[in-house]
């Protein structure tokens, strides 16, 4: 059994300050929101480098806006999600919760729709095609996928099921104190670095349009559902069908079929961006 390296959730913590009278603070950064922001910076990296090639939908001076755009549908998606998908009937009970976001909870699939909500309203302000935004920007999202989940496990959430294999791990806040898979870093390495590198591949010469987006919602649910396997069901859902099925794997198997229907239809049309680029590029203002 490997023993788990006891991160300190807080990256940096600044204060107390005296205010008014008061001590406030301190002001503490977490590991978490480091990832994001690491997510976001990779994100934009890459998103310039690929607009330097000829089937670019976009240029270079539109990436700071679809970054924003990017931002605002994962942090607002991300936490209607979870609170929709996984706490519905608290949100019945205090709807004003679904406000709260300092109190914790995001969600993928969640964050995924208000991503793809968000490239539809830019993708219509700059006029390009929908389906050509979606595949620029699908290869940006694996690595801050892959940061997210390496948060998770310095934060000591969502681990994994017990086990009695030989790199399982005890986390010091689980109150049972079980050996169990780290199941974070099986989604860091599949949804953030196998997932990045198939689609940089594979992304790395024209394909038909909606072939890149097909393999990223077929992969990204596939890896899924797999790691849902040794991820330790959500306490308050326990398996959602057939005695087995988590509600990640619920979530995950739409992915899985839009996929494979997005890559069938890609591959009947056979059409590329390449031609809409430059008609895309003339129409910036």
């Amino acid at each position: 059994m490997l023993t788990y390296p006891d991160f300190d959730p807080i990256a940096v913590a600044i204060g107390p300050f005296e205010a008014f009278g008061k001590t406030l603070g301190p002001l503490e950064v977490h590991w978490y929101g480091i990832m994001y922001l690491l997510g976001f910076a990779c994100a934009w990296f890459l998103a310039m480098r690929r607009t330097r090639r000829p089937d670019s939908p976009i240029q270079s001076s539109q990436i700071e806006d679809l970054i924003v755009y990017g931002a605002m549908g994962v942090v607002l998606g991300g936490r209607c999600g979870y609170v929709l998908f996984y706490h519905f009937d608290r949100f019945l009970d205090d709807p004003v919760w679904l406000f709260r976001v300092w109190e914790g909870g995001m969600s993928f699939h969640g964050g995924l729709l208000g991503v793809l909500l968000a490239m539809a309203l830019y993708a219509r302000k700059i006029q390009v095609p929908y389906f050509s935004l979606t595949d620029f920007i699908a290869p940006l999202v694996p690595l801050g996928l892959g940061f997210g989940r390496l948060g998770n496990f310095i934060g000591q959430e969502l681990w994994g099921r017990a086990t009695d294999v030989s790199w399982a791990m005890v986390f010091p806040k689980d109150p049972l104190q079980l050996a169990r898979h780290p199941s974070q870093l099986y989604q860091a390495a599949l949804e953030g670095l196998v997932l990045f590198v198939v689609l940089m591949w594979f992304s790395a010469k024209p394909r038909p349009r909606m072939a890149v987006s097909g393999l990223f919602l077929l992969l990204y649910g596939s890896f899924r559902f797999l790691v849902e396997f040794f991820r330790e069901p959500d306490s308050f859902i326990g398996f959602d069908a057939f005695g087995w099925m988590t509600r990640g794997q619920l979530l995950s198997s739409p992915m899985i079929v839009l996929g494979l229907l997005l890559l069938v239809l890609a591959y009947r049309s056979q059409s590329t961006p390449a031609s809409e680029a430059g008609a895309a590029k003339a129409n910036v203002r």
